[in-house]
């Protein structure tokens, strides 16, 4: 199958009352085959949630929100297509996995693009909206964290510029895995 056009999307912050759009997709995201990979959430354990807890999410990457924004691929026929969220850490605070944070940086969570869309670009333009936001606070880097097994995501990364920190974090509940932190300086600086 090959991928649709990106073109055809808008790439664009979501709106706090799609809270059910976005439930929908990030259920569909956990039910992707790499999704034990990609995410710590499960698809039980998310689709048990409250309609509260979507609302609340939403609300906290919506437009106009402080500390992150959650960007969405809207494709023509108004469906949802893909998303990514960023979060803006603070330098001397501690992250969710417990390690201090040196620097403020911008952190991507919940990356995910349909199937039938992967490969078109979409991916590229939904990373370009996210860091442009996080320079745009004066983050000084961005990073995330990725399974090692998840190859796909790993080539992506490291096309987008994304290079392995050399900090690894252990998985919650899965004491024997390890998933790699990689990080992409702001344009014009060091990493």
């Amino acid at each position: 199958m090959s991928a649709m056009p990106f073109e055809d999307c808008v790439i664009r912050p979501v709106r706090a009352e799609e809270w059910s759009a976005a439930k929908e997709l990030r259920l569909t995201s956990l039910r992707d085959p790499v999704a034990r990979l990609a995410f710590l959430d499960t698809y039980e354990q998310a689709v048990a949630r409250p309609d509260s807890y979507w609302r609340e999410r939403t609300a906290n990457g919506a437009e106009g929100a402080g500390g992150g924004r959650q960007f969405v691929a809207e494709a023509g026929d108004g469906s949802w297509v893909g998303t990514v969220a960023v979060l803006i850490e603070e330098a001397g605070t501690r992250d969710w996995a417990g390690f201090p944070v040196e620097r403020r940086q911008g952190h991507l969570v919940g990356v995910y693009v349909a199937p039938g869309h992967r490969g078109s670009g979409l991916t590229k333009a939904l990373f370009d909206a996210a860091l442009e936001w996080a320079w745009g606070r004066g983050a000084e880097r961005v990073r995330l964290i990725v399974h090692p097994g998840n190859a796909r995501a790993l080539g992506f990364y490291r096309k987008a510029g994304f290079v392995e920190s050399g900090v690894t974090v252990p998985l919650a509940g899965r004491p024997d895995e390890r998933e790699l932190e990689m990080v992409v300086g702001r344009p014009g600086s060091d990493r």
